[in-house]
């Protein structure tokens, strides 16, 4: 079939949940992909930070053929190998004490907010805790994950959702302070605000949140669903910081395009939530996805991922920082390593459609940001070509 054809069996077929561009892509090489006509693209969204290695790792590619051969699935009523490996792995890169693999990063959520649920009953013997999430959040599209969303106009059309969310302002300890109460099990927020327009945690106030949350016997939950896996320079955002979660959720760059998430928390979480009969999986931690986390991680491991993210992060800031200088209608640039974001006065959604016909894949967040997350192995002449063809069609803005 041609593009054409493609596109309209696609329109036939699936639910109409995203207006898709109108472009195939086929394969993908190093950072670059490839349309169904065989035209080349320079990747700087990675599948929404998913593809953290890029399309060309043999090594990861293999290990996934590997598996393929000896098991796919199991079920969880039974251990398996390489999903042993792959929790001792996670633990290890974050410190944290104990992992629960499930399909994607909506469904880790939904297990941190049971875990913190939980944790508050087993602790005071009654239902009825309250959450404190952020403003401009996004955490996923479940009616959980959507509950903690801080965007109306995702959740409006889904009310009722789960009861006892309160929305402070992201940044802004104070506004998170006047709704802490005797209810309250936990907080939850990403540590760089992704959706919302990449807007990183200030230190004064992660660590703030982490006070209240020690004072008061409240869980703090990190979202580093699209933050983490070495995106911003560190394995995860809030190593940064120096602010340790009591829960954490992980997924996209987790397992590189294979649908993994997780979400992991400490002993204490651990010992006083779920337990048996309280939450589960049918695929959540099959060999096939042990297998692509363990060997995602040894990767960055072996190839010094967080330290090449720290080099090439810092080139593409500054590059960035060239266009709000150049440009009037860039208007701030914002992030962390290779989670950054232009703000602009023009539209951005029309700013990433010109890129892609120029061959350039940059997606957009909020409703003003051109969001820049390309495969975690780019290079400074990455960061190069994709600056000249921002460069092009910034210059019809500018006209």
């Amino acid at each position: 079939m041609n593009k054409r054809e493609y596109i309209d069996e696609a329109e036939k077929d699936l639910l109409h949940t995203y207006n898709r561009y109108q472009i195939v892509f086929e394969k993908g090489e190093d950072v670059h992909l490839f349309d169904t006509d065989g035209k080349k693209y320079i990747d700087f969204a990675a599948g929404i930070a998913v593809s953290a290695l890029g399309y060309s790792n043999d090594e990861y590619k293999n290990a996934l053929k590997n598996q393929v051969d000896k098991l796919l699935h199991i079920s969880n009523l039974y251990y398996n190998p390489p999903i042993v490996a792959a929790a001792e792995a996670v633990k290890r890169i974050s410190t944290m004490d104990r992992v629960f693999f499930t399909n994607s990063g909506t469904e880790a959520i939904e297990g941190a907010l049971k875990a913190a649920k939980k944790y508050a009953y087993t602790r005071d013997g009654f239902a009825g805790h309250e959450i404190i999430a952020m403003e401009d959040s996004f955490h996923g599209r479940s009616i959980g994950s959507l509950s903690v969303t801080g965007n109306a106009h995702y959740r409006e059309a889904f009310e009722p959702l789960m009861p006892g969310v309160k929305f402070a302002k992201f940044n802004d300890l104070d506004s998170v302070k006047a709704l802490v109460n005797k209810k309250t099990c936990a907080i939850i927020m990403e540590t760089v605000q992704g959706e919302g327009g990449i807007y990183p945690a200030t230190e004064e106030f992660i660590k703030g949140v982490r006070k209240i949350c020690d004072e008061n016997d409240i869980l703090l939950i990190l979202d580093e669903i699209q933050c983490g896996m070495g995106r911003t320079g560190n394995m995860f955002a809030w190593q940064g910081y120096g602010v340790k979660p009591d829960i954490m959720t992980l997924a996209k760059a987790l397992g590189c395009g294979v649908p993994v998430g997780a979400f992991l928390m400490t002993e204490k979480v651990a010992k006083q939530s779920l337990v048996p009969g309280d939450h589960g999986t049918t695929y959540g931690g099959n060999p096939f996805v042990g297998a692509a986390v363990s060997k995602v991680i040894e990767i960055f491991e072996k190839e010094n991922i967080v330290e090449h993210v720290k080099e090439v992060g810092a080139y593409l800031e500054k590059t960035l920082d060239g266009f709000k200088e150049k440009y009037d209608f860039v208007t701030d640039r914002r992030g962390l390593g290779l989670m950054q974001g232009l703000e602009v006065a023009v539209s951005p959604y029309e700013v990433s459609a010109k890129c892609l016909e120029k061959g350039l894949v940059v997606i957009t967040a909020g409703s003003n940001v051109m969001r820049f997350v390309p495969p975690l192995v780019i290079t400074k002449t990455d960061v190069d070509e994709m600056a000249e063809i921002l460069d092009n069609v910034f210059q019809e803005f500018a006209q």
